[in-house]
């Protein structure tokens, strides 16, 4: 029972951590802590990967994301010359709308949460998967394979590179 309530602790610390960093993510006004902010969630959503058992998607969660698309905001970011200070506040009808969609998200996302039912593994909680399995199931196309997402995450790896590009083609 001791073990249950821990586990409920560090799973709602790094929940707490995703939560509170994608806010101010989204709040700042300095590009520089935006992206700071979502390296680290970034780095908690990898803890809740490990937190489940899943290092080899907590691996790729902090090699791709983590690594990679956080170095190409960075340097994107640092490449150009923006003036944060002189930006204009947000119009009123923006914030509404804002605030509408936020709060329209949490609705649905509580939605779904309540009325999913959560199949039962049958893995131990020890248990890891072979890296066999994985790959054939990043790599298949049948029912519950991701093939399309792979390669979907790779399109947004192109697409941030390319942004970076043309965001760092700006600058003059």
């Amino acid at each position: 029972m001791q073990n249950v309530l821990i586990l409920r602790i560090i799973f709602g610390l790094l929940a707490a951590v995703i939560a509170v960093f994608s806010i101010m993510a989204v709040r700042t006004r300095r590009i520089l802590h935006a992206a700071t902010y979502l390296l680290f969630v970034l780095f908690a959503t990898a803890g809740l990967y490990f937190f489940l058992n899943y290092s080899f998607l907590g691996a790729v969660q902090l090699l791709v994301y983590a690594g990679g698309v956080i170095i190409l905001y960075v340097f994107s970011i640092l490449l150009t010359d923006t003036d944060c200070e002189n930006a204009s506040p947000m119009f009123s009808l923006r914030r509404w709308l804002a605030l509408s969609a936020t709060i329209g998200g949490i609705a649905l996302v509580s939605f779904l949460l309540i009325t999913n039912t959560w199949p039962q593994t049958d893995l131990p909680m020890d248990a890891e998967i072979s890296m066999k399995t994985i790959g054939r199931t990043l790599m298949g196309t049948e029912k519950y394979h991701y093939l399309l997402p792979f390669e979907v995450m790779s399109l947004l790896l192109l697409a941030c590179m390319a942004g970076a590009l043309v965001i760092a083609r700006k600058r003059s």
